[in-house]
This record gives structure tokens, C-alpha cells and sequence, in this order.
């Protein structure tokens, strides 16, 4: 079924990457419809939240760098948004952060449930057309092609 929906971008997964690159297009004007073939938006991400969701580390951004990707591709994308991005990222959702004994960054809370919710409730505000249980299909013509529960 092609999806007769008039967009500019499809993400096609729901996981955290689909999400932040739904965010990103749209917060930048973009019209974006994301799709996922599960039920359900963030499934992994509910499932490692389940220890505690560590988002980051509380350090520098250079020393974060150099122990996550020293001189790799990651580089330059963890300049634009490390540690200090992500927090604020997650502030900015209202979520409250601690930081470990270890260093580690987690939602007061402790549970990912809370930030899933108010992330597809941003997405939402920003316009971003979520749609659950559209499996890919490939190419129609020029237009995409879901098997979609309609």
C-alpha cells in the first residue's frame, strides 16, 4: 500500500535513532512520518531502561571522545552532541538527571518509560506523523510502500 501521505522525510524505525532523526528533521521545518513495523515506538529503548537507563557519561566532551571513538568516524557526530548535549537533550524533555558514583548519567527516575513519553509527545508538537505496525515494503513507482493494518 502506497502511503498517499504528503512528507518530506520517512523514517523508517521507531527505535532511539529513528526518533532522533524524526526529531532533528522536523525541528529543522521538515514534514516527517516515521514508521515502525512493531506495535509500539521505543521497544529497546523501554528494554535498557529497565537497569536504570544510563544516558551518558558526566565528563568532558574530549575525554568522552577519546575513550568512546578515538579517531573514528563517531568523532565528529560525538563534537556535535556528547555528553553535555545529551543531558541537555534530556532536560529539555523535563526529565531530571543524577549522576552516579561512577559517573554514569540516568534519569532520576530510574526507568525509561517517563522520557519515551514525553519524547513522542515532543514529536508530536513538532508535527512528526508516528505510525505503529507499517512494515516497509520497498518502492511503489516513486512512493513508498507499507503493509499497514488499514
Amino acid at each position: 500500500m502506497s502511503t498517499g501521505i504528503n512528507v518530506d522525510v520517512c523514517v523508517i524505525g521507531g527505535g532511539p535513532a529513528g526518533l532522533m532523526a524524526a526529531e532533528t528533521a522536523a525541528g529543522n521545518g521538515v514534514r516527517v512520518l516515521l514508521a515502525e513495523q512493531k506495535p509500539t515506538l521505543g521497544r529497546k529503548f523501554l528494554m535498557a531502561g529497565k537497569s536504570g537507563l544510563n544516558l551518558t557519561m558526566d565528563e568532558e566532551a574530549r575525554a568522552f571522545r577519546a575513550r568512546v571513538s578515538p579517531g573514528s568516524a563517531l568523532d565528529a557526530a560525538l563534537a556535535a552532541f556528547g555528553p553535555a548535549e545529551v543531558q541537555d537533550w534530556a532536560r529539555g524533555l523535563g526529565v531530571t538527571l543524577f549522576t552516579g558514583s561512577t559517573g554514569r548519567v540516568f534519569p532520576a527516575e530510574m526507568k525509561a518509560s517517563p522520557l519515551l513519553r514525553a519524547w513522542l509527545h515532543r514529536l508530536a508538537g513538532l508535527g512528526v506523523e508516528l505510525r505503529t505496525r507499517w512494515r516497509w515494503q520497498g518502492w511503489d513507482g516513486g512512493a513508498l510502500a507499507f503493509d499497514t493494518p488499514e
